[in-house]
């Protein structure tokens, strides 16, 4: 009887003792979640202070950044120095509310972390920039006059940009490596909201970047090549883009530029017809020399048959000093439309050597203006003067003339700028050096004129032009070139370079334009037709398909030139006749926008290059999200 009360009492008791046990561990676990919970919400608050404070900061340092444009635009180098110091108030703050340890803490946590790493690297690069680049800059900014580095009559002191050139090139690099972190995060996992303002600021330090870099190399070479530390001699070869040579036109007029602390004069002159021809013949490489053969090093109008300017350059360096007996320290080679380019600027000059009586006599401009000089060079000059000595004298004449005006330091310093600019960005002005570290420098850019290298974009095109008539006719010639994009295949680009030509010459041009200017007939074309070696080069590790003339399957001469492959086809034109050659190119591995570079004539280059044309191709085919 005892006992089965105990056990009744015992299971009365039970659930009370399990009620209790059961109270206990939820208190022991609700504990900690609500802790955690708390934990998370303040943290969550933290964050969002923390992504409103950077958010704050980087917009006020973004809103600075036009007041800073117009202030060094102004040369205000007080202004803009207090407009960064602002500046970097707000990116340092930026960069501090991004390294708090929680901010850290988050950027290590799985899918959502990459956006808060993300934006840490956007506040540490504008914080980078602002230290490291801008800030140095303007410290040095009113060393760094440019003006200085355009030729006067009396020179410059070349002295205050070489003492900044470290300074630049430090705060160059600075940018450069900011520009290259962003461009390294994988957006894919990143939100819009930081997805875009990434983005952004990543294009614009890329554009800085570039600009950064031109200024560094600048501020490192120019003055040695102005002659900051003794005189330069520069071969100066004005090419005539009347008788068509791959980077232009054949090499006419011939002068040396003697610069010494920015004081520019002109020395000897002569031509390349005076040069005569090289025995022994120049050295070039092999694979030119299948291409455009050994004439390359043979004859001074045809050192430049290779797009090469580098080559074209330093084979023209050879003759000059074997011929003429004197050291040149680099080739800079221009064409009349360059030369129209800085009569924009200087204005009218006059014809007052002995060649002014001959030009007289034959009717032509005794003035040279921006809206004459290219016909007169080009055309008139031919159709007037008979004597191919006479040709010459007055080419040297309007040389000399034209670049006496420019070592005055005649004209606006502005306008001289955007037309060398122009002429750079449009393959008329080249420039080559024989220092090998200066050499460097200039091949980073189209200027420098290298068919390979740091210059050319991955998926590059080129369409040369090179004379076949011995003569003058190119003057007539108009030229369209266009590339057509075809479907990706076994994931590789096709791309078709189709390139249309009109001769525009009269019909009586056999009897109506000169001998000199028509040829004669002297190399086997008729009178008034056009003969050209068309010449295409592909992107390197591509190969040329095929070609094909009015879009009939035509012979074609295939070569390899430093890993690009080339394509040349003769094409010969009547007057009034246009005809179309496309050249194929396949297993091109280049996944890129292409580019082209064509040589440059008497046609502005925007008329010459038309649009690239892409294929409507599938979504489904291969590599088809390129397009």
């Amino acid at each position: 009887m005892g006992q089965q009360t105990r056990l009744r009492r015992q299971e009365r008791g039970s659930p009370q003792r399990v009620s209790r046990q059961g109270h206990g561990r939820a208190t022991k676990v609700g504990l900690p979640l609500v802790v955690l919970g708390t934990v998370l919400v303040c943290a969550s608050a933290w964050l969002g202070l923390k992504v409103q404070s950077i958010r704050t900061e980087l917009e006020a340092a973004s809103r600075l950044v036009p007041e800073l444009k117009q202030q060094i635009l102004a040369s205000d180098a007080v202004s803009a120095a207090g407009t960064v110091e602002k500046l970097r108030l707000h990116t340092s703050q930026a960069r501090e509310e991004a390294e708090d340890p929680l901010w850290t803490l988050a950027a290590g946590l799985p899918w959502i972390g990459v956006n808060f790493s993300a934006v840490s690297e956007m506040t540490r690069s504008a914080d980078d920039v602002a230290a490291l680049g801008l800030k140095p800059l303007v410290n040095v900014y009113e060393s760094l006059n440019w003006d200085v580095l355009l030729p006067t009559s009396s020179g410059s002191n070349l002295e205050p940009i070489r003492s900044a050139a470290p300074t630049v090139v430090s705060a160059a690099h600075a940018v450069r490596a900011s520009s290259e972190r962003l461009q390294g995060i994988d957006r894919r996992q990143l939100l819009p909201q930081v997805a875009n303002p990434l983005q952004t600021a990543t294009n614009e330090l890329r554009e800085v970047t570039g600009a950064l870099n031109s200024a560094a190399d600048a501020a490192t070479v120019a003055p040695e090549m102005l002659g900051a530390n003794g005189a330069k001699h520069y071969l100066l070869m004005i090419q005539n883009n009347a008788e068509a040579r791959a980077t232009g036109g054949i090499p006419g007029a011939l002068a040396i530029l003697r610069v010494d602390q920015g004081k520019l004069a002109l020395g000897a002159q002569s031509s390349a017809a005076t040069l005569g021809v090289m025995a022994p013949v120049l050295p070039t490489d092999t694979q030119q020399q299948q291409i455009y053969s050994t004439r390359l090093g043979k004859y001074m109008q045809d050192v430049n048959l290779t797009p090469d300017f580098p080559t074209a350059a330093a084979t023209a360096q050879g003759m000059w000093e074997r011929r003429m007996d004197q050291r040149v320290d680099g080739v800079i080679s221009i064409d009349p439309v360059v030369l129209s380019y800085i009569l924009e600027a200087t204005g009218p000059v006059a014809m007052t050597g002995p060649e002014l009586t001959a030009a007289e006599a034959a009717g032509l401009p005794t003035e040279l203006s921006a809206s004459n000089v290219v016909a007169t060079l080009l055309s008139d000059v031919y159709a007037k003067i008979a004597q191919p000595n006479l040709q010459d004298a007055y080419f040297a004449g309007v040389a000399r003339e034209v670049f006496t005006a420019l070592s005055n330091g005649q004209g606006n310093a502005n306008t001289l700028i955007t037309g060398i600019s122009r002429g750079a960005e449009e393959g008329r002005v080249l420039i080559w050096s024989a220092s090998a570290n200066e050499q460097d420098v200039l091949a980073k850019y189209s200027f420098g004129g290298s068919i390979t290298g740091p210059s050319i974009s991955p998926a590059q095109f080129g369409v040369y032009f090179n004379d076949g008539t011995g003569a003058k006719m190119d003057y007539y010639v108009k030229r369209t070139v266009q590339l057509v994009r075809e479907c990706p295949a076994d994931g590789y680009e096709t791309t078709t370079v189709r390139v249309t030509s009109t001769n525009t010459a009269p019909a009586d041009s056999a009897t109506s334009l000169p001998a000199y200017v028509t040829g004669g007939g002297a190399f086997g074309v008729p009178p008034g037709s056009v003969q050209t070696n068309v010449v295409t080069y592909g992107p390197v590790q591509a190969t040329v398909e095929f070609a094909k003339a009015d879009g009939q399957r035509t012979a074609f001469a295939p070569y390899q030139h430093a890993t690009r492959p080339v394509g040349v086809v003769a094409q010969r034109l009547a007057p009034g006749e246009t005809k179309t050659l496309e050249f194929t190119f396949g297993k091109i591995v280049q996944h890129t926008e292409p580019a082209l570079a064509v040589t440059p004539s008497v046609q502005s280059v925007k008329d010459v290059i038309l649009p690239t044309i892409n294929a409507q191709c599938e979504q489904s085919t291969q590599a088809a999200g390129k397009y």
